[in-house]
């Protein structure tokens, strides 16, 4: 089922669009559509409501373009690191540690929940509140998944390391490292990797749509850091030809 709805621009006001630099391009946008099954609810759309019951994709979304299709899907640029941290051997008690590029964390409970680790790692000097996400756990049974975004979104950055040496009880208990996902590299080839622009105003569908219209920004200004995606414009490798996008 598809769900085309007309498509308008203009230069009105842009309260519903922070991320709008300027409105210089606003008028140049091209109708475009969208391939609805890679988009993912929560993530790229809001879904719809009882009094209001279509999805809604939020403008600002970066898109790139489906070679195969000649739709257009969420930009798939450099992905961001993910490391693990896995607590090993059973301990009852104890700390450990966790050093990142020259710093090394406060110590963290043998049983630390992923709140408190992420915690730890942003007291660190080199990293900001926001630069990370920290999933799984709490150990020692369940790893955790460490993301580092914010000023390290789409960068391949250095691997954390542990020392277990203050962990106790157990049978050799330990703390492992593991690169579940290496940041820098687009791991897309369908052509949502190259950038084409952006979504110049909400586009709305109903449930259960595999197609719907949409307005591409493919010329203009914007602030990257207010996209509805987190967006990192110094990790674009490749623009699709004719794309003139500044950023502020």
């Amino acid at each position: 089922m598809n769900d085309f709805q007309p498509m308008r621009t203009s230069e009105e006001a842009t309260a519903d669009r922070p991320w709008l630099a300027s409105l210089v391009g606003v008028h140049d946008a091209n109708t475009i559509a969208l391939d609805l099954t890679k988009f993912v609810s929560g993530v790229h759309y809001e879904p719809g409501t009882a009094f209001q019951p279509r999805n809604v994709i939020k403008s600002g979304l970066p898109l790139g373009k489906i070679k195969a299709t000649g739709l257009y899907a969420p930009y798939s640029g450099p992905t961001s690191e993910v490391q693990t941290v896995t607590v090993t051997g059973t301990p009852t008690g104890g700390t450990y540690t966790l050093t990142w590029s020259g710093q090394t964390t406060a110590a963290i409970p043998y049983n630390a929940t992923a709140a408190q680790v992420k915690t730890a790692l942003e007291n660190l000097s080199n990293i900001d509140a926001g630069d990370l996400t920290v999933t799984g756990g709490p150990h020692p049974g369940t790893a955790m998944a460490v993301t580092f975004g914010g000023q390290f979104m789409g960068d391949d950055v250095a691997a954390m390391t542990a020392s277990a040496t203050n962990l106790t009880g157990g049978t050799s208990p330990a703390v492992t490292i593991a690169t579940a996902t290496a940041g820098g590299t687009a791991t897309a080839s369908d052509g949502t990797e190259v950038l084409a622009g952006f979504l110049a105003t909400e586009s709305l569908f109903a449930p259960g749509s595999t197609k719907t219209s949409g307005a591409l920004l493919w010329h203009g200004e914007v602030f990257a850091d207010k996209c509805p995606i987190p967006f990192d414009p110094t990790d674009v490798t490749s623009v699709a030809p004719g794309v003139s996008i500044h950023y502020r």
